[in-house]
């Protein structure tokens, strides 16, 4: 009877240490993934620690506030928060869970145009080209 009960305990250990290792190599792959469509290196890298922080993607929050440009447009980007903050406002029967949705899009939003800020510009460019012209 015993042998039996360790038996099925190891099967079930197994099957479990199976489910773990192919959800880890999944998650890592994702996370890889991630860094990579962010940019790579270190910029990648930035970008999936501000999305791990806050808890939602550059393609997610842009998808929310129906953004469909590669650039971020601030303008744009108050323009679209403004009008779904709006629209899902609690007291106009709106959704209070969308509003915060909504929210943490924008804020997301804000959080990668405060990097893209702060970054030096890229050689070539027009600042670039304009203060060797000078």
């Amino acid at each position: 009877m015993a042998k039996y009960i360790v038996q099925i305990i190891m099967v079930g250990a197994t099957a479990v240490g199976r489910a773990f290792t192919r959800a880890l190599k999944q998650e890592i792959a994702a996370s890889q993934q991630a860094a990579q469509r962010a940019g790579g290196g270190r910029e990648g890298a930035k970008s999936a620690a501000t999305s791990a922080k806050s808890g939602i993607t550059i393609e997610e929050a842009k998808q929310i506030l129906n953004i469909k440009d590669q650039h971020i447009d601030p303008k744009e980007l108050q323009e679209k928060y403004d009008f779904l903050f709006k629209i899902n406002d609690k007291a106009k029967g709106g959704s209070f869970y969308l509003q915060s949705k909504v929210y943490r899009a924008k804020e997301r939003l804000d959080a990668e145009l405060a990097a893209q800020d702060k970054q030096p510009p890229k050689k070539g460019t027009e600042s670039d080209e304009s203060k060797v012209n000078s």
